[in-house]
């Protein structure tokens, strides 16, 4: 299977921040969810992956291409801080951008727009955001991409938006040969759409594999502590209170440990773990 996205030894220094170097692949026909607190470096992520930023050392590999012009109108990009012209409606945010793709589908557009309940007349500058991020998913359909990249796609949308939104991603990537690549917060989004999890820490990456793998290899043990000493290097994180005694630990050696979700492994990983790479 070919890859979507391959990122080799990326590394960028940005002030006091560094990124990677990272190291990455998201096979193709596969949505892969990037998760880490704020300011770890997803945003910085994929703005070398979409020709933002540009790398210091390293590679990007997008659609087997090394050079981002030649694969622009094949990706779809969704940012955190969409930056259309506030002045301008849904319309003519449309009418603007299609010069720039030679698959751009007035009609796609025009169908999204309605779907999404945009106002014909309302200015893109007085759009709550879930309606700026709407239309931001919009304008990156509408081109036919094979490529998302979705900053925060569904920052600011109430729970039914966001699973009408996700079931749209869900169908975008059905044929195969289409794939994403989304960064968010709301995890439990990312647990019903993604094939594979990359952890950013402090610029590097913590984890990244397989979800089903990584819910079946790590659990959360609630126990003793004589338990949880009998298990040695298999405890990876540990809470500890009062009346309380948690772990993530390896599913393998602790057969009594519930799997994981994103959510836990993420907050025991940065706040009870070492920070390190699994």
């Amino acid at each position: 299977m070919p890859d979507a996205i391959r990122v080799r030894e990326l590394s960028k220094k940005l002030g006091n921040f560094t990124l990677g170097p990272i190291d990455m692949t998201l096979p193709e026909g596969c949505v892969m969810g990037l998760i880490g607190e704020n300011g770890a470096g997803k945003s910085t992520l994929i703005s070398l992956l979409t020709g933002l930023k540009h790398p210091d050392s390293g590679e990007c590999v997008l659609l087997g291409e090394s050079d981002w012009e030649k694969v622009r109108e094949d990706v779809g990009i969704v940012l955190d801080i969409p930056g259309f012209p506030s002045s301008l409606t849904a319309a003519e945010i449309g009418t603007l951008v299609a010069p720039g793709f030679a698959d751009w589908d007035a009609e796609l557009y025009a169908r999204y727009c309605r779907e999404f309940a945009l106002p014909e007349k309302t200015r893109f500058g007085k759009y709550s955001r879930g309606m700026k991020m709407k239309l931001s998913v919009a304008v990156a359909l509408a081109h036919h991409p094979r490529l998302l990249i979705l900053d925060e796609p569904t920052g600011g949308l109430d729970p039914v938006m966001r699973d009408e939104i996700l079931d749209i991603f869900y169908e975008f990537i059905q044929d195969g040969s289409h794939s994403i690549l989304i960064s968010s917060h709301i995890l439990s989004d990312l647990e019903k759409i993604c094939d594979y999890i990359s952890f950013i820490h402090e610029g590097k990456i913590l984890l990244s594999d397989e979800k089903d793998k990584m819910k079946e290899e790590y659990g959360i043990f609630s126990g003793s502590k004589s338990r949880l000493e009998s298990l040695g290097s298999a405890v990876k994180a540990v809470r500890e209170t009062a009346s309380v005694c948690e772990a993530l630990v390896l599913r393998e050696y602790c057969p009594e440990a519930r799997p994981a979700t994103l959510e836990e492994l993420m907050v025991f990983l940065l706040r009870f773990g070492k920070g390190e790479s699994l």
